[in-house]
């Protein structure tokens, strides 16, 4: 049995009928559980974190991303003034609190 060239080159080019989507249908998985495990949880936790900022007040306690632990003096539009110990406050950006402590922590520590 003999093969010309173009017998094989017209084999090797036949056409396979694929559906592209499913072609695509691995990459699609991969984004649906990348966007359930990744980047709706994270949405979740800015969520929160922005809720926390709106809802603090003057006398509230917090920690800084810092570790720096105090309670708000006073409440600006991007700027919190806490006081760390007596008579010594520091100016914050409010994206630096990191969580609001439960009131009377401060005294325990």
């Amino acid at each position: 049995m003999s093969f010309s060239m173009s017998t094989v080159i017209a084999q090797a080019a036949a056409p396979t009928a694929t559906n592209p989507i499913i072609t695509f249908l691995p990459l699609i998985g991969l984004f649906v559980v990348f966007y359930f495990l990744m980047i709706r949880p994270q949405m979740k936790r800015q969520k929160e974190h922005r809720t926390m900022l709106a809802a603090l007040s003057r006398g509230d306690e917090v920690v800084t991303s810092g570790g720096i632990a105090g309670r708000v003096e006073e409440v600006g539009e991007s700027f919190l003034t806490v006081e760390i110990a007596p008579n010594v406050k520091v100016r914050v950006q409010k994206g630096s609190i990191s969580q609001v402590l439960p009131k009377g922590s401060l005294k325990s520590v």
